[in-house]
């Protein structure tokens, strides 16, 4: 056979393996739909967004969204509990159909999963204790600050606060510990997490220093899944404007979603 021929031929079984690979990703939705199931990852131990109950049930907004999207789907909610940190490798390791783990839509993140529109927001914040004056990032040199790995505080704090001493945690929950037991002088998080740890220590008198900024969240899947993608920016959409999504974010953290989520 010649060389020219056996490349020609080469190049196109190449070209319907890449096409039948294609094909195969593109029908995830009805993968999902045929199992009967969807497999959410949610980050527990998130106050608010994803954490167990009196009776250690899993509860909070990202957890009561992942149950409406899996009951409108037509199929059983199986929920990846998972930690901040592996929110995306869980989604590109197949582990997970979705992530619903107030992840912020970001440019980094875009470039290896995809996002629906934004279903919420979250705030990013600085607190500590009244006795600590802290107004910028400037007042943060010197000082010992708490977050938590692989989150968007991490990479804003990270940039921001260049003379301060950084301490990573791999969730929300040992975060607070540390906040609570004076483990760190400040922490960067969301005022949910502050009001969770004024509950657990009020006589340390914690407060909000200032805010760091507010970022949309986004449902996150693999790249390459128009079908499944195009289902759930459908969904968000369609909850957002009957106003469920606006309640259950109301019901967990006391205020609307902005118009600007709402009215997509």
């Amino acid at each position: 056979m010649k060389l020219g021929n056996l490349f020609t031929r080469t190049c196109i079984a190449l070209a319907l393996l890449g096409g039948v690979a294609q094909a195969a990703m593109a029908d995830q939705l009805d993968d999902i739909k045929k199992a009967g199931k969807v497999r959410v990852a949610i980050a527990m131990g998130t106050p608010l967004f994803s954490f167990a109950d009196a009776n250690l049930q899993p509860t909070g907004s990202d957890v009561d969204t992942a149950t409406q999207l899996a009951k409108d789907l037509g199929v059983k909610l199986e929920i990846v509990s998972i930690t901040n940190a592996a929110r995306v490798p869980t989604l590109q390791a197949q582990r997970a159909d979705l992530v619903i783990a107030d992840l912020s839509i970001t440019p980094e993140r875009e470039k290896v999963v995809d996002f629906s529109v934004p279903y919420a927001v979250i705030s990013i914040i600085v607190g500590g204790p009244k006795s600590i004056k802290v107004t910028d990032y400037a007042d943060l040199n010197g000082k010992r600050i708490g977050l938590t790995r692989a989150t968007v505080n991490d990479t804003l704090t990270t940039q921001q606060a260049k003379g301060a001493e950084i301490v990573r945690y791999e969730d929300d929950a040992t975060l607070i510990t540390s906040m609570v037991t004076g483990q760190i002088d400040l922490f960067s998080s969301t005022p949910s997490n502050l009001s969770e740890m004024v509950k657990q220590a009020p006589t340390k008198n914690l407060e909000l220093k200032f805010a760091q900024k507010d970022f949309d969240l986004g449902i996150a899947l693999n790249k390459e899944q128009p079908k499944l993608k195009e289902w759930v920016n459908n969904w968000v959409v369609t909850n957002q404007k009957n106003g469920k999504l606006n309640a259950i974010y109301k019901k967990y953290h006391g205020r609307d979603l902005p118009e600007r989520i709402t009215k997509l």
